[in-house]
């Protein structure tokens, strides 16, 4: 195994920590996602649990490089990088069209513009408000009383538009409030959720100039009803990995590897 190279990427999030380890920069070995983030024990369940999965030591791995929210607290790494640099190299990877990307995260949303070789060129960011993020889609999921990853399936489900106007997170939660009271189904107003998170991310992602392969990063790329309203506001396919929540990791560990192999 010592001609082989094993590299890790940390992805430290606001809600959840992701870390992933390739082999040769080229297959994903192992992965892992634990639902805690930056300033928990997060981090270092997600190195331990990705190292057990992988059945590889410390001293095993040649670099180990931390991206996201938290990564400059994340004192196991050999380096930190921009997740915005990470997404779009873990993008590339997946997809190598890709040229605008499109990431929902935890508290932030962002859409990033790619050139030839996967290299970042612009990008736009909303960090300032909840609403079109996976926080604004966790606070409308309680006040409905379902789980965040039911949300695709009642969208499903749905057969009339509902309009939830507001951006702000605390009033669109009142509006959710109020549209149940007058009896609206859970699954329109959930679909009428999802349209509004996909007007206001696709208004931040115009802004850069949307080209094909548009891909979904983050967490809520999984959910194909928040897929669907954002395609459609678009006018764009939108493309998804499995591995779309371990993308910024995966970027990570693309990075630790270039280093590792700068270092031989």
């Amino acid at each position: 195994m010592q001609d082989t190279i094993f590299t890790m990427g940390v992805d430290i999030g606001s809600t959840a920590t992701k870390a992933l380890i390739l082999k040769d920069g080229k297959e994903i070995f192992a992965s892992t996602i634990v639902d805690v983030g930056a300033g928990t024990s997060g981090p270092a369940r997600a190195v331990q649990e990705v190292s057990e999965k992988s059945g590889l030591k410390r001293e095993d791995i040649s670099y180990i490089v931390a991206t996201g929210y938290g990564r400059n607290s994340f004192e196991q790494a050999d380096m930190q990088m921009s997740e915005l640099s990470c997404h779009a190299k873990g993008a590339y990877f997946l997809f190598p069209n890709v040229r605008s990307i499109i990431d929902i995260g935890g508290q932030d949303s962002k859409a990033l513009k790619i050139g030839d070789g996967g290299m970042l060129e612009n990008f736009v960011m909303n960090d300032k408000c909840a609403a079109g993020t996976g926080r604004f889609l966790d606070v409308i999921a309680k006040v409905l009383e379902i789980d965040v990853g039911q949300l695709e399936e009642y969208d499903k489900k749905a057969t009339k538009d509902v309009t939830i106007s507001s951006t702000c997170t605390v009033f669109a939660e009142s509006e959710v409030i109020s549209q149940l009271a007058r009896g609206t189904k859970i699954e329109d107003i959930i679909k009428g959720i999802h349209e509004s998170i996909a007007s206001r991310v696709g208004s931040l992602a115009k802004r850069i100039g949307i080209q094909d392969d548009v891909v979904m990063t983050g967490g809520v790329a999984l959910n194909k009803g928040m897929v669907r309203a954002l395609s459609e506001n678009l006018g764009h396919e939108i493309k998804t990995s499995p591995y779309c929540q371990l993308n910024g990791a995966l970027g990570a560990s693309i990075f630790a590897y270039q280093k590792a192999i700068a270092k031989k």
